[in-house]
């Protein structure tokens, strides 16, 4: 892991593409601007972190026959 030091309004480039900028520094939080190609996808770790999660939680589900689903109720006339 490469560790750097940036100020307010410093920026690191990636790739010569992806420009990442130190927007603001409030207590213990940092706002960071990224400016990338609209190609590369750009998500916050805790959200990849979430979905794994789900992914893992639907693959443990026990799966249903198609002739045990329930059947759709009839709407009354």
């Amino acid at each position: 892991m490469l560790v750097l030091t940036r100020r307010v309004n410093e920026a690191i480039i990636i790739d010569n593409r992806i420009k990442i900028t130190v927007v603001a520094i409030e207590d213990d939080k940092i706002r960071l601007g990224i400016d990338a190609p609209p190609e590369v996808l750009i998500v916050r770790e805790e959200l990849l972190a979430a979905v794994a999660n789900a992914n893992k939680a639907a693959a443990r589900t026990p799966a249903v026959a198609v002739g045990n689903l329930p059947r759709k109720a009839t709407q009354p006339k």
